[in-house]
């Protein structure tokens, strides 16, 4: 392995549901809200990296209430090897990273929901950041 987790946190959390109108609108269409994925990565010393995994919520229509949901979940990577290319840095920071921390960032953000009075909060049990990643690559 050419890394390894050395710690990690919620570095920002953000749930607001604004009035009773959009808390009863989101339980009853709660089909039309995607679920947002944001990876980015921060140096934090030559061989220290911090990644950022973001879930958010938002409306698929634009008539819709907006619950402003974010749960910015960072982890801190200790890369074991200096000489890494720059394309093996980013499978880490695209692809391993958010699949070995994904089960504990969507138990937190349902735990939310649920906590908040919703129960029928479905967000993909996994989350195939290969194909992200290839996707992106193919932009």
């Amino acid at each position: 392995m050419t890394y390894k987790i050395i710690g990690k946190y919620i570095k920002d959390l953000y749930f607001s549901i604004p009035n009773a109108k959009t808390f009863f609108l989101l339980s009853k269409d709660i089909e039309n809200y995607k679920i947002n994925i944001d990876i980015k990565s921060d140096r934090i010393e030559k061989n220290i990296i911090e990644v950022f995994t973001t879930l958010s919520l938002s409306p698929t229509r634009e008539n819709i209430e907006n619950v402003n949901t974010k749960i910015i979940y960072a982890t801190v990577v200790e890369l074991l090897n200096n000489k890494m290319k720059k394309e093996d840095l980013e499978k880490i920071v695209l692809i391993e990273i958010p699949s070995i921390i994904y089960e504990d960032l969507r138990k937190t953000f349902i735990n939310l929901f649920e906590s908040s009075g919703f129960k029928d909060i479905k967000i993909n049990e996994k989350i195939d950041f290969q194909l992200l990643y290839n996707r992106r690559r193919t932009q």
